[in-house]
């Protein structure tokens, strides 16, 4: 595998690490337990959305867990609890929590986990015993600005990927909806994001120009297709295009190498994944 850029990367990934999960594993087995219960399900199933590390797949492979999409979080988690008392998430709280709240399970049953704080911050760490889904604290920073930055576009985009903060909700049925999309067109966002998408500087995350933001500042503004991203990659046009020329003359350049056992343990949460949601 090759990377025309090596300082690209992705901003929801970068928000949990393996270290950080193994801790919380560990921790929540103290207060969960790791024996199945009498019904032969594990206590804790691992969960992590596509955007995540190799080692945060391969983690999930050898403790019975699990990768999964927006598009095929439900029939994952469905996979998920009936095979286990309860779902760790990461890192994508608001995919997480979306998902089950339309697969029934209610707020109360869903803590969040801190990896900033003690036994994850909750004020009783029982509440992680009772929970049904335990959520990673973290989130996609396109999905979490508020609705005042966003155009009509990036709400309709995240709203249907189900990975939106649950203001984006439809919380108060589409009269609200409606109201709030309007608010939205009457700030200017639409007209700023057409201006956006006129100005150069920024790159992509291959490094490639996108014209989606002001040179130096590191926001959420519309990249490739009108969709928001963070990332700012201050390099060179034509990154894909020399990686690309590489290739074709055998040269492989900036290889990316996962080793044995990540990549065995990751394929197999990956086929878990596949056999659910092909």
């Amino acid at each position: 595998m090759t990377l025309p850029n090596l300082s690209a990367g992705c901003s929801m990934a970068d928000m949990a690490n393996i270290d950080q999960v193994q801790e919380c594993w560990d921790q929540l087995g103290e207060i969960c337990g790791t024996e199945p219960d009498s019904d032969g399900r594990q206590q804790i199933i691992p969960v992590t959305y596509m955007n995540s590390s190799a080692a945060l797949k391969a983690f999930c492979g050898r403790n019975g867990g699990i990768v999964c999409t927006s598009s095929n979080a439900h029939a994952v988690l469905e996979w998920a609890f009936a095979r286990g008392k309860r779902v760790l998430f990461f890192p994508d709280q608001h995919l997480g929590r979306n998902t089950a709240r339309a697969m029934g399970v209610p707020l109360s049953e869903m803590p969040l986990w801190d990896p900033f704080k003690a036994q994850g911050g909750a004020s009783d760490p029982a509440d992680y015993a009772r929970a049904k889904m335990i959520l990673w604290k973290a989130s996609a920073p396109c999905t979490s600005v508020s609705p005042s930055n966003r155009s009509s576009v990036h709400v309709r985009h995240t709203r249907r990927q189900g990975d939106c903060a649950p203001r984006m909700l439809d919380a108060g049925g589409r009269r609200r909806r409606r109201h709030w999309l309007h608010r939205i067109h009457r700030q200017g966002d639409r007209q700023r994001a057409r201006r956006f998408r006129h100005r150069r500087g920024h790159r992509n995350q291959l490094g490639e120009p996108s014209g989606r933001a002001v040179p130096g500042q590191d926001r959420v503004l519309p990249g490739p297709g009108g969709l928001p991203v963070l990332h700012d990659v201050p390099y060179p046009p034509g990154l894909s295009g020399w990686a690309l020329e590489n290739l074709e003359q055998g040269n492989v350049v900036n290889r990316i190498i996962v080793d044995d056992n990540t990549a065995r343990e990751a394929k197999v949460a990956l086929e878990r994944m596949l056999r659910v949601h092909p």
